[in-house]
């Protein structure tokens, strides 16, 4: 026999339209967070450049190094003295004065697995790789599902990964959601991984044949049940009472569907042409463009993973350009950076972002971080590209109270190996953190009740003011 408030739990779920939402907004019960010394941003915009970005051709240049490690590309000077960047992000380079530059962030890995967790999670996995990299319950939490979770309630989720997540062949990678926090605190995920089949995990679009009227009159009845049932069960007023009960949540979830400015933050077709040009007509513009939608709406953190979907359906990680790749034509690696998933629309739609919300008066308040699972090697391949390199990778910084025109950190001469200042993963998840006044010593609980800090790492309080 279906107990009643089983019935309950799935009439609310069908009048939801069948949708995960219910259970994703739960993520946005938490605390207010007490404020950091320093942290001023509102919200953060992750840009994953899943590949490995390959910090000699981009950011930290070496024109003295010998032939066959000194980028083909040439530096050019900024808008910073002293500060220059690849003559292939000339747009970039009109905005180092809102950047910061960090040149020093280093790991022990050069396995994407290992670098996509510890790069998400602060964490080290050195047994992931392909297939065993597939997310589950035992993860440690990803910063996105940590901000969730300490994020103030809102119609909004808490964050947002677009345009999909991490992932290849069936797996959808570890270090991507909540792991052991659970469901409630997982990233909005609009769509699935290329190559991973089954329906987005969760969305915000009503099924067909569900209008907003029928929504509303299966909330009705639903809330009518819900009163009935309370006043039936022995302890329902515990239910009543309990304003982070899955009561609640549905509400939010409603909330959300049927509000014209929470379920139009996801549509970008209401920016203006213009606008949409500036960005770029491509995934990648049109996610950056959605981010700060996104953000503008309350969001608190939005993920953007750079990806690229072949003509042949193959997904790549497209800044892991070692060259000679079968979907790509196996042109190099240097005429893959070239190419129209690479550093063109990377240099359009980054300095799109800065701009934009610099102009909105949103920059102080959104700090935007730019990086990848790891750097490239100092030695050209003989496909004329770089290979994985944890050693060193170069990372962005703009707004949220970061102080632009700096560079932090220095590499030796073929950008292979950090002299100062060393980055590690938990230190720029630290550094998010602090932006966002999210205090790094809190603690969460996994199931067994057991605390652990939230990150290991110290901020680069430096780089504020």
């Amino acid at each position: 026999m279906l107990h009643r408030r089983d019935a309950m739990i799935r009439l609310g779920q069908a009048g939801l339209g069948g949708l995960a939402l219910p259970g994703l907004l739960q993520a946005e019960q938490a605390a207010a967070a007490e404020t950091a010394s320093g942290g001023k941003a509102k919200s953060c915009i992750l840009l994953y450049l899943w590949g490995g970005p390959p910090q000699q051709d981009m950011f930290d240049l070496k024109p003295q190094a010998p032939a066959g490690i000194r980028s083909l590309f040439d530096p050019v000077e900024t808008v910073v003295p002293g500060i220059q960047l690849s003559d292939q992000l000339p747009l970039m380079a009109k905005h180092t004065d809102k950047m910061a530059v960090v040149r020093s962030y280093t790991h022990h890995s050069n396995t994407h697995e290992v670098g996509v967790y510890y790069s998400l999670t602060g964490k080290i996995n050195d047994t992931l790789a392909v297939p065993r990299n597939q997310r589950n319950r035992n993860d440690f939490p990803n910063v996105a599902s940590v901000v969730s979770k300490f994020a103030p309630p809102n119609v909004m989720p808490g964050s947002v990964t677009i345009p999909r997540p991490i992932g290849h062949d069936g797996v959808t990678y570890t270090g991507t959601y909540s792991g052991f926090l659970g469901p409630r605190y997982d990233p909005m995920e609009l769509k699935t991984p290329g190559e991973v089949t089954g329906p987005a995990p969760h969305s915000i679009e009503l099924p067909d044949g569900l209008t907003t009227t029928r929504l509303q009159a299966r909330f009705g009845l639903l809330n009518l049940l819900e009163q009935e049932d309370r006043m039936m069960q022995k302890h329902g007023h515990k239910l009543a009472s309990d304003k982070f009960g899955i009561g609640h949540y549905r509400q939010q979830a409603f909330g959300m569907l049927t509000s014209p400015e929470a379920h139009g933050a996801f549509d970008i077709t209401k920016e203006p042409d213009s606008m949409r040009d500036r960005y770029g007509r491509n995934e990648y513009g049109e996610s950056f463009l959605l981010a700060r939608r996104l953000v503008e709406a309350g969001v608190r953190l939005v993920t953007v993973v750079w990806v690229y979907i072949a003509p042949d359906g193959n997904v790549l990680n497209v800044w892991d350009n070692h060259g000679g790749t079968g979907s790509l034509g196996k042109i190099s690696g240097y005429a893959m950076l070239k190419e129209k998933y690479c550093l063109p629309p990377l240099d359009l739609a980054y300095s799109a972002l800065l701009d934009d919300l610099d102009q909105r008066g949103l920059l102080d308040e959104t700090l935007v971080v730019a990086l990848g699972e790891f750097g490239r090697t100092p030695k050209i391949n003989k496909d004329m590209g770089r290979d994985h390199w944890g050693a060193c990778q170069s990372v962005l910084l703009a707004g949220g109270g970061i102080r632009g025109g700096q560079i932090y950190g220095e590499t030796d001469k073929q950008a292979a190996y950090v002299t100062k200042d060393p980055v590690k993963p938990e230190d720029m998840i630290a550094t998010m953190y602090h932006a966002l006044g999210i205090p790094n010593d809190g603690v969460i609980h996994d199931p067994q009740k057991r605390p652990h800090r939230i990150t290991d790492g110290e901020p680069l309080v430096g780089l504020f003011g």
